[in-house]
């Protein structure tokens, strides 16, 4: 089955789409034969062409080999990947697949690297419903966080420490079906060597010190940088000073939150109540 060719500019997706189409037609290919040169599914890449299914990387270099148009639709996959992005966050992104420390704090939602598909999924599509982000975005956004979680299963792991706020426990995303199954993964990372896990209870109160998710990165020249999110925009922080000052708040944050096994034993607890 083949989709009609539309023309709407605003959407990466769309333009993805149109491409490949006439690229191939350009060739005399029809969906079925350019499907079996690049080793996907005809329904896939009809699908692909108009524009009802994410697009992946894999894809993407497939239909550059296949149809001989160099980097094009490599190219174009990365503004339908940039497009479902907070600003700011494509450069923190580039900085933290390359680092060799990452120390995140996070308030009211599991961190990114840490989510599960499904937890991941139900955030997306409350963006959705509140008209933030389209649903071709959503899958986009999700799809983008997975590849990203790479990162810990990588052969060079970099060296990994999170502080949730309790309210990341507790805030029920996705339902109770969800929460248990993102709780017991959490449960799984923290006996991971590489990942030190802690709790931040509600008790600290004003004794927080973060207002807002942070990351602080450190790279491989041993310079580090920081990186914060408003609603509207990701910020990556390279002042010497300020990233010093997120450091030292960073370090009392750890000593102030419950240990690695008494946060394991909190978020086991937490699980149980959704049960």
């Amino acid at each position: 089955m083949e989709f009609e060719e539309t023309d709407q500019p605003s959407s990466p997706a769309i333009r993805f789409g149109n491409e490949l189409r006439r690229s191939r037609r350009a060739r005399n290919l029809s969906q079925t034969k350019l499907a079996k040169i690049m080793g996907f599914s005809h329904a896939l890449v009809s699908y692909v062409e108009g524009a009802k299914k994410p697009v992946t990387i894999n894809f993407a270099t497939a239909a550059d080999q296949a149809l001989d148009t160099g980097d094009k639709f490599r190219e174009l996959f990365r503004q339908i990947e940039h497009a479902s992005l907070l600003e700011g966050f494509e450069e923190f992104a580039r900085e933290e697949a390359r680092c060799r420390k990452i120390r995140t704090f996070e308030l009211n939602v599991v961190p990114g690297l840490f989510q599960t598909e499904e937890y991941a999924s139900a955030l997306a599509n409350a963006a959705v419903l509140r008209g933030s982000i389209t649903k071709e975005q959503a899958a986009q956004r999700v799809a983008f966080l997975m590849d990203r979680q790479q990162i810990i299963r990588a052969e060079r792991i970099p060296v990994l420490h999170a502080v949730m706020d309790e309210s990341c426990l507790r805030r029920p995303v996705g339902g109770p079906a969800v929460m248990q199954a993102q709780l017991r993964h959490l449960e799984s990372l923290a006996e991971l060597p590489f990942l030190t896990l802690q709790v931040a209870p509600v008790t600290l109160g004003e004794h927080i010190p973060f207002t807002m998710p942070i990351v602080l990165l450190t790279l491989p020249d041993r310079s580090t940088i920081g990186y914060a999110e408003s609603q509207a925009r990701g910020i990556l922080e390279r002042d010497r000073k300020t990233v010093e000052a997120w450091s030292r708040d960073y370090d009392q944050l750890q000593v102030e939150s419950l240990s690695k096994v008494a946060s394991l034993a909190k978020i086991r607890t937490v699980r149980k109540d959704y049960e």
